[in-house]
């Protein structure tokens, strides 16, 4: 039985995967309409696409998935470059190119004018990589005998204006000229808005895809998914625990499963219970990224009042968001009352949330808009879930205040909703 045990143990590692991009069509429940977005784009000639939303949220994972199903059904050849801060427009190019001749090589790929694509001489495409005419052209010599897929993952690092204007004009020269390839961009809102702000005109060629937070539903459909490949169970409020520290972040979800799973069977337990999530939760904020940690401590540290800092942080946590993850400051009362157990005044709130969005103090929130339009965001995604679990770790929230208050968001959103505790 031991042996059972340790061998589960092992396999946690290839099931729950929050150190990669997730791979599993059955692990990434949900995002239908990402998918078909992103299909149809692919399907018609002179279309491109932008996958954009919060780091954590899945986006790499899903472009995964799609090539992957396109690939096995289609001579599709993919490209995938992974942008960085020091990249130019020839850089990224140079590197589609490098792995697109990659993919030439290998005899399972596309190409089918190439009888022998191990032996064929290797084609120096860089060279035409500095313009995006000269890109244009190369891709459309390439796409004469395999459609291609070329991505660009976290487009949201190119910091170079010029890089971003020409990579307009490349998706535009594309669109033009109905080349037989596809561009998919993956990256942040604010890559929309620089890409859209350089070509007006390459929004009827570009298909924006937002990837949204995962729902509770869609969380819970990893979990249960995941133990049950592991052969394993998971008691309903373990599930839920799971659920509301993941905070619509799948990678949160699979950081914090394989933890507790890992603990239960530690534990030589084949049922995951509430124990041995709060143990995984515990493991998972010692692994958590020391940036993270850093940023929230010294933005707690510098307050005048830490005490209260600490809690608005919480109470931002918790707060309704927009789309964008945004909340205005009205958003953080009703957690705030709840966290201090009596109402707190919203100038008391307000100004709080100045301090922590000002540059002296960290910047732990990012401020748009001014007046009645301002709004805040956590400066990382990820402190979101961070903040909560932290909290509920050190005993300054109990996790029946983040169960009601999901209950009543979903309650607000269906009025046929009922809460599955209940029962």
């Amino acid at each position: 039985m031991d042996q059972d045990f340790d061998a589960l143990m092992f396999q946690t590692g290839a099931v729950f995967t929050p150190g990669a991009p997730i791979n599993e069509r059955e692990l990434f429940s949900g995002r239908k309409d990402q998918v078909l977005k992103i299909v149809e784009a692919v399907s018609q000639r002179g279309c491109h696409a932008i996958l954009y939303g919060e780091r954590g949220t899945g986006k790499t994972s899903l472009s995964n998935m799609i090539t992957a199903f396109l690939a096995r059904r289609q001579a599709f050849v993919v490209s995938r470059t992974n942008c960085d801060i020091s990249d130019t427009y020839s850089s990224l190019w140079a590197k589609a190119f490098k792995d697109i001749e990659a993919a030439k090589r290998r005899p399972d790929i596309g190409f089918g004018g190439l009888r022998n694509p191990l032996t064929a001489p290797p084609q120096d495409y860089a060279l035409n990589s500095d313009t995006p005419d000269g890109v244009r052209r190369t891709l459309q010599g390439i796409a004469a005998t395999a459609a291609l897929i070329v991505i660009f993952d976290e487009f949201d690092r190119i910091r170079r204006p010029d890089a971003i204007t020409a990579m307009a004009d490349t998706i535009k020269a594309l669109s033009d000229h109905a080349v037989n390839a596809t561009v998919l961009l993956i990256g942040v809102a604010d890559s929309v808005d620089e890409l859209i702000r350089e070509h007006q005109s390459i929004e009827r060629a570009l298909i924006q895809v937002h990837m949204p937070a995962m729902s509770d539903g869609e969380i819970r459909g990893i979990v249960m998914s995941g133990f049950e490949r592991l052969a394993m169970e998971i008691e309903f409020e373990a599930c839920e625990d799971l659920v509301q520290y993941s905070q619509g972040a799948p990678y949160i979800t699979h950081l914090l499963s394989i933890y507790s799973a890992r603990a239960a069977l530690g534990a030589r337990s084949m049922i995951v219970c509430a124990e041995h999530v709060e143990a995984g939760m515990i493991r998972a904020l010692d692994q958590w990224q020391q940036s993270v940690k850093s940023l929230y401590d010294d933005a707690v540290r510098r307050a005048r009042n830490p005490a209260l800092h600490r809690d608005v942080l919480l109470a931002c946590a918790l707060a309704d968001v927009d789309e964008q993850r945004y909340f205005v400051a009205g958003a953080v009362g009703a957690p705030l009352s709840a966290i201090r157990d009596r109402d707190v005044a919203p100038l008391t709130s307000a100004r709080v949330l100045k301090d922590l969005s000002e540059p002296g103090t960290g910047q732990i929130l990012h401020r748009a808009g001014e007046g009645a339009r301002r709004r805040y965001r956590l400066f990382n995604p990820i402190l979101r879930p961070y903040i909560i679990m932290r909290n509920v770790r050190d005993k300054r929230i109990a996790k029946d205040v983040l169960h009601r208050r999901s209950a009543s968001r979903a309650e607000a959103n269906d009025p046929d909703w009922t809460d599955a505790s209940t029962f």
